[in-house]
């Protein structure tokens, strides 16, 4: 019996030190080894520690299904389940964030459908955001709605 729950634990503890880093989002369309598509500087591991008065990179690769006039950052903080958007990236315009499939020649709005493109933003951890456990939920929408989406559990520190 005791050799049984050593390995009931054992399979649990991997399970959930394999487990995905980046999420899903609900809303968004699936998306193929999220991983490996998205990362945010210096979170290796849940939850990602965002410190105050720093900044963080977020990069995302994506392929639109359909060409895009316009995309915009869809960037909160989700709290006891109440959303908190990030001052001065959510609802802002990320036609100036993109980039070509190689991540450094500027690309620019309008995306074409097929086409494989890099999102690099650097966000501020503001001073006045409170020292708290969050998720992370980072967007990016067109007129179609979400391109690619992604959330992860975060703690803001000081």
């Amino acid at each position: 019996m005791r050799a049984v729950l050593i390995v009931v634990v054992f399979i649990a503890l991997v399970a959930v030190c394999s487990a995905d880093l980046y999420q899903q989002c609900s809303n968004g369309r699936s998306i193929d080894d999220l991983d490996s598509k998205v990362s945010v500087s210096s979170c290796t591991k849940a939850p990602c520690k965002l410190k105050k008065g720093t900044q963080s990179l977020v990069t995302m690769k994506f392929t639109p299904e359909k060409d895009l006039k316009r995309l915009r950052n869809t960037v909160f903080a989700n709290i006891a389940g109440l959303p908190f958007p990030f001052i001065g990236v959510d609802n802002t315009n990320a036609c100036g964030q993109i980039f070509e499939a190689d991540g450094t020649t500027k690309a620019a709005c309008p995306l074409k459908a097929g086409v494989e493109y890099q999102y690099k933003n650097n966000i501020d951890v503001l001073p006045i955001y409170p020292t708290v456990k969050v998720v992370v939920h980072w967007g990016l929408t067109s007129e179609f709605g979400d391109e690619i989406c992604f959330e992860v559990p975060a703690r803001i520190t000081n």
